[in-house]
């Protein structure tokens, strides 16, 4: 009876996660396989004669592209600083909540808000409201500071700190949420115990604080960096990864490669040495997880 009884759940079980497990396959798996497809063909509607197989070219030709070089060292560099300038601020922010009393509750909702933004309208309202040259909010305060006006998005030199501003706005409040979460359900008796030893703020942040929040700031940190990857809405809307290539991370140079030049098979490729260096990542940063 018991047996009948088990099989019918496993059968029951089985039917509710088998269309999600298909709709899973067909919507990420079948693309992928795709898109591995096309990176070691010659798919370039430029020239649509010239077509087959074309093995690791696509792949060795990024060596000696200059562009892929750029793009890549701006991916790096953006990753790299908006996830370190959320999590300082994420952090320092949780920290001092957790000395307000009140009115937390407040501050979560207030924080959610950058995040709910679709990217690509956090883009535009900085492009026209913060960032924009002359009547913008950041050169009514440089002007009033009597530092001048300056094409935030326009220079070279302003373009990619822009975009690094706008990304750790938008997601900022993230890492503070979470981190703010983690800060709330340490327990308070270690820290009791440890102002009894007289031990002070610093010690107790650096030696207590941190380790026990370090699980929530490693998860913080692989979700940060693997959507500053793959980051490209409200870059695209802000600058359409100019002027120039100046911000041109290897997502929207794999997105012109694909659909502006039409090379499809490059792109391809683009796409997936993208997609190695965020699985690598995520694997490095979750072996960083794992308590020693």
């Amino acid at each position: 009876m018991l047996t009948k009884v088990a099989a019918r759940e496993r059968r029951f079980a089985i039917s509710l996660f088998l269309p999600a497990f298909i709709v899973l396959i067909l919507t990420t798996t079948l693309p992928l396989l795709y898109l591995a497809w096309n990176s070691v063909h010659r798919v370039d509607l430029t020239v649509p004669w010239i077509t087959g197989f074309a093995g690791a070219d696509n792949y060795t030709k990024m060596l000696g592209d200059p562009r892929f070089w750029n793009s890549f060292q701006l991916t790096i560099v953006y990753t790299a600083t908006t996830v370190v300038l959320q999590m300082l601020i994420g952090l320092g922010l949780a920290l001092l909540v957790m000395q307000i009393p009140r009115g937390q509750g407040m501050l979560r909702i207030a924080a959610i808000i950058p995040i709910v933004l679709a990217p690509v309208v956090v883009g535009l309202f900085w492009r026209t409201l913060i960032l924009a040259p002359d009547f913008g909010v950041m050169d009514f305060i440089t002007r009033a500071l009597g530092l001048g006006t300056h094409d935030w998005l326009g220079d070279p030199q302003l373009a990619l700190a822009s975009v690094i501003v706008i990304h750790t706005w938008q997601w900022t409040p993230f890492a503070f949420l979470v981190i703010l979460a983690s800060l709330a359900s340490l327990p308070p008796d270690i820290f009791e115990a440890a102002r009894i030893d007289r031990a002070s703020g610093l010690q107790r942040f650096w030696y207590i604080t941190l380790p026990l929040i370090r699980p929530a700031l490693v998860i913080v940190v692989i979700m940060r960096m693997m959507v500053a990857l793959s980051a490209f809405a409200a870059i695209f809307a802000a600058t359409g990864g100019g002027p120039g290539s100046a911000t041109e991370i290897l997502n929207l140079y794999t997105y012109r490669t694909s659909f502006t030049e039409l090379n499809f098979g490059y792109g391809a490729a683009l796409a997936m040495v993208l997609l190695a260096v965020t699985l690598l990542i995520s694997y490095l940063m979750f072996r960083l997880r794992a308590p020693r």
